[in-house]
């Protein structure tokens, strides 16, 4: 229980962080998604219950203050989840580097979903250069900010090199 407790912390603090001190400090394709950590950390750790709803609830609220669509960061956050928690079991999932590429993947995977959506639900012509133009160098700053995240934290163990 007291794990769950740590996890929530942090998601409030990554949230805090995410919304109004990146915004003001960095430029736009360099400001990391916090959120897609704990995606990728529920994705490979969490039971389906507890995950799905976290990452359907963390898109919610990652919408609500965006200014983005509403719904959007929600759907594809779930479907992230999903796709980690199908592959999850083939995995040796206390990795950090897997919790680093996972966090890569996911954050490529978020820009084509949202790119996907953006095309089948809206009628803005020029949002689609934009989105292709920042998966790239956000994918890699979140890359970069997991592999912090979870040298600090304790989410995923280190690997003992012979």
């Amino acid at each position: 229980m007291t794990v769950r407790i740590k996890i929530i912390l942090l998601i409030t603090l990554s949230f805090v962080l995410q919304m109004a001190f990146f915004p003001a400090h960095f430029a736009d394709p360099f400001k990391p998604n916090l959120l897609i950590m704990f995606i990728v950390y529920m994705g490979f750790r969490e039971s389906v219950l507890w995950g799905a709803t976290g990452s359907f609830l963390l898109g919610l609220l990652q919408d609500s203050l965006s200014g983005m669509y509403f719904g959007l960061n929600s759907f594809s956050f779930l479907l992230i989840f999903i796709v980690l928690k199908a592959v999850s079991h083939r995995l040796y999932t206390d990795s950090r580097v897997l919790m680093v590429l996972g966090a890569f993947l996911a954050s490529i995977c978020n820009g084509f979903l949202n790119l996907l959506m953006l095309a089948v639900f809206s009628l803005a012509p020029g949002m689609y250069s934009t989105v292709l133009s920042v998966i790239i160098p956000q994918s890699m700053v979140n890359a970069l900010i997991a592999y912090l995240v979870f040298s600090i934290v304790p989410l995923g163990k280190r690997e003992e090199i012979p």
